[in-house]
């Protein structure tokens, strides 16, 4: 059975490669004026091994832990961003029952609804596949047809999917939460998988957690 993940990326499916929505061109990316007149101030994070990403929505609190050692590019991109309030008034702009819920799309701010999947932050980030299999609570990047593509677009898988190991860098997993994330794939969807207007999943803010330093 195929499944398939829209990111500003991206079809994913089962070993298929992705191909940027809305795009005349794999790995093209618009974004809205709104999205580009919002200004944020981008800091090196300080990325400890440790850190917990805390993702509040307006349907609770998802956590989860970083592989830093694994994939110590994907880390900081995304402390980059949650440190700049970049996701905060997001929405999971995706989700598949079965499969996964995804957001990060800075276009999932307005009300366009063709453009959200097709955002970024400016940059792209390299790709670091490794041995993590994607099982339920994974958390991944999402990805245009090139496989150096990602940018702010992450997945929660609600499910394991095999046909994604090796395919999409897995960067996390959720310690807390995964009822959330159950709540959010729940949601009533249009035909693009998009959560209602009606019923929305809207990212609050995310913010990074280190750990307590040792006494």
């Amino acid at each position: 059975m195929y499944r398939q993940i829209f990111a500003g990326l991206a079809v994913a499916a089962l070993g298929s490669l992705v191909l940027a929505r809305g795009s005349s061109a794999p790995g093209a990316f618009r974004q809205t004026p709104a999205t580009q007149d919002k200004k944020f101030d981008f800091k090196e994070p300080n990325v400890q091994k440790g850190d917990i990403a805390v993702i509040e929505t307006n349907l609770g609190t998802i956590k989860f832990e970083f592989f830093q050692d694994k994939t110590p590019k994907h880390a900081a991109n995304f402390e980059k961003l949650a440190d700049a309030g970049f996701y905060d008034g997001t929405k999971f702009h995706r989700v598949i029952p079965d499969f996964m819920i995804q957001g990060g799309d800075p276009n999932s701010r307005g009300d366009d609804r063709s453009i959200m999947g097709t955002g970024d932050p400016g940059w792209k980030v390299d790709a670091e596949f490794n041995d993590t299999p994607y099982e339920r609570g994974i958390v991944g990047m999402a990805r245009s047809q090139d496989v150096n593509s990602a940018g702010s677009q992450f997945f929660i898988m609600v499910a394991a999917n095999s046909g994604l190991n090796n395919k999409y860098t897995a960067f996390g997993k959720v310690t807390e939460g995964m009822d959330i994330a159950d709540k959010i794939v729940a949601l009533p969807r249009d035909d693009r998988d998009n959560p209602n207007a009606a019923n929305p999943a809207i990212v609050k803010s995310v913010k990074i957690v280190h750990p307590a330093p040792a006494k």
